[in-house]
């Protein structure tokens, strides 16, 4: 049986997002826990682009080990008024140089109609600061081909 095709990535939107301060939720056996607020922002891509709708909110876990664990939940409203529930699990590792590793599994959950392709499909992501002069972040979102 031959093997399968390895993946490549399709490009399919990037989002910028504005976030409040990071809060602390304590400590667990774990690491210490924060949480980060969703305030809104905006995502364009070649086929799909509108806001990212406040009210969402990215946990985090700062590991022993340094590392970070956030799993982001929020939603994204497309120009046609279509709402998506975006779920992002990153991993941060700032020890790497030159530059930090923020790589992501993304989940997005569409209702029936045109963006319902985005069931069906593995997504990655990025991760970045727009930081200092903006309390944003920039998520770039790929497909699995």
């Amino acid at each position: 049986m031959p093997d399968a095709t390895p993946p490549s990535t399709e490009f399919i939107y990037k989002a910028e997002v504005d976030i409040a301060d990071r809060r602390s939720l304590g400590t667990s056996a774990l690491g210490e826990r924060l949480i980060v607020d969703i305030l809104g922002g905006h995502f364009e891509g070649p086929r799909l682009r509108g806001r990212v709708l406040p009210g969402g909110a990215d946990r985090q876990l700062l590991r022993p080990d340094g590392v970070k664990e956030l799993h982001a939940l929020y939603e994204m409203q497309t120009d046609d008024g279509t709402v998506l529930t975006v779920d992002n699990r990153v991993v941060v590792d700032e020890s790497v140089q030159p530059e930090r590793y923020a790589r992501s599994c993304v989940a997005i959950r569409a209702p029936a109609g045109p963006y319902e392709w985005l069931n069906r499909r593995v997504f990655v992501g990025t991760l970045a600061s727009l930081g200092p002069s903006r309390k944003a972040v920039a998520i770039r979102v790929y497909m699995l081909t």
